[in-house]
């Protein structure tokens, strides 16, 4: 009996495997030449398929970005949906095998036999085999499902990745401009205090007015009215920082920028729009959603046909427990059994089209996230282009203004200059500074939303290298 059973579930291997239903297709999406805002002539190169160590070249950037992939609690949610599906997977395969399982019983019952009411004690021990021929594909249909559902999970948990490099670097070039922006407020009002001071010994002279001496004051206050707010978002920025690396809020050690003397940001290459679709875990995400969906539908049409099985049972059955494995007690069967839905048809069928239309869902899904990828690229070029330009401006309005304040000062010294003219020099340069290093902050940001725009960021590294 066991070598019959044996020789029926190879037969059923062979047999299995025919997969009813629609098989998956990458569905068609108009893929530019070039992206928009591209001014390089299209290329394999893109700095999406460098690592996030290999693009902003900053030690301390780089140690953090590698802690918080390490700790960030997002990070270790996607993980464990990972192994999930993974697990889920396996489980998936085992259905595709015989399924195998022991029955140990002892019953004591009162029964009708012969005409005649009888109790008696039966003790049993069967192990028991069934096996379903996939003739149809459902199975392995749902196979496929899982696994196109691990992927998914797994592109994901690079999303997550993506998004939190990213974030991570925003808020570190977010929280270096506030530094930068904290010492200029607080040069500047040392510069307004020493005016203060001379100010108040040219009225003491009878040189100049009240007035003078009021607005210096009022100008001196308007400075350091703004330290708080600087002070404020520091901390806040820090606090958003260590909750990126998995930690509590706290301070963050950092480098401080130089105004005379700011880093360039880095060229970034963007490549060809078609590598897109290969290298964003968020749009391999989606087509794994739409392989699962696709799945999905061949196994509901599969349930609309039979399901065959073959059984198998070998054991011992004794109304005596001391007798139970000897060789007379010994109890089999073995056959072949097919289940046709009647009842449950039209159930099934509408669970086919509900498939069907999530396939549908899925596809559409699919479709809009490439456009919007290529929107994504299109904004981050632009934002990166004009984000250039005004750094180049802004460096040179800051230089300009630095020559003229020195100058004013200078005839003011001597009398060539009114107070008027000293504080408008002032408050210009001022205002120019900070917005300097905003122009700054803005260059870097574009760097790090096109690095993500291109797909870049998921990648792991062992030891990271500045």
């Amino acid at each position: 009996m066991v070598r019959t059973v044996a020789i029926s579930c190879s037969l059923a291997l062979l047999l299995a495997g025919c997969k009813i239903g629609p098989t998956y297709q990458r569905p068609e999406v108009a893929i530019p030449d070039s992206f928009r805002g591209q001014t390089e002539p299209p290329g394999s190169d893109s700095v999406g398929d460098l690592g996030w160590w290999e693009v902003y070249h900053d030690p301390v950037l780089d140690e953090l970005i590698a802690s918080a992939l390490k700790q960030n609690f997002d990070v270790k949610i996607a993980a464990a949906r990972v192994a999930e599906a993974r697990a889920l997977v396996g489980v998936s395969r085992l259905a595709q095998l015989p399924q195998i399982g022991v029955n140990a019983n002892g019953q004591k019952a009162r029964t009708l036999v012969l005409g005649n009411y009888g109790t008696a004690t039966v003790y049993s021990a069967v192990a028991q085999a069934s096996f379903e021929l996939d003739l149809w594909g459902r199975l392995a249909s749902l196979s496929d499902e899982a696994r196109a559902n691990l992927l998914a999970t797994e592109f994901a948990r690079d999303a997550v990745k993506a998004s939190l490099v990213g974030d991570v670097a925003t808020a570190y070039f977010n929280l270096l401009a506030l530094d930068e922006q904290y010492r200029v407020t607080e040069r500047t009002i040392g510069t307004r205090e020493k005016f203060l001071e001379l100010t108040r010994a040219q009225y003491r002279r009878g040189v100049v007015s009240g007035l003078d001496v009021d607005r210096a004051d009022a100008s001196l206050a308007g400075a350091r009215a703004a330290l708080p707010d600087l002070g404020r978002l520091i901390e806040q920025t820090e606090n958003q920082l260590q909750i990126l690396l998995g930690q509590n809020p706290g301070p963050i050690a950092r480098k401080m920028l130089d105004l005379d003397a700011l880093p360039i940001p880095p060229a970034v290459p963007s490549g060809l729009p078609s590598a897109l679709l290969e290298r964003r875990p968020d749009l391999r995400q989606a087509e794994s959603q739409l392989v699962a969906a696709t799945a999905d539908v061949r196994a509901t049409k599969a349930a609309l046909f039979p399901t065959i099985s073959l059984t198998g049972n070998y054991g011992f059955a004794s109304l005596e427990l001391g007798k139970l494995f000897t060789g007379t007690t010994a109890v089999w069967s073995y056959g072949l059994s097919a289940l046709q839905p009647i009842l449950d048809a039209q159930r099934n069928g509408y669970r086919v089209d509900a498939a069907q239309a999530r396939r549908d869902q899925a596809t559409l899904q699919y479709q809009s996230a490439v456009v919007s990828a290529f929107r994504d690229v299109a904004d981050a070029l632009a934002a990166r282009r004009a984000a250039a330009d005004a750094l180049t401006e802004q460096t040179r309005q800051v230089r300009s203004l630095e020559a003229a304040s020195q100058r004013v000062l200078k005839r003011y010294g001597i009398g060539f200059s009114s107070y008027f003219e000293v504080i408008d020099a002032d408050s210009n340069l001022f205002t120019a500074e900070l917005l300097l290093v905003q122009a700054y902050r803005n260059a870097q940001v574009a760097v790090v939303q096109l690095y993500k725009a291109l797909g870049g960021g998921w990648q792991e590294a062992a030891s990271p290298t500045p």
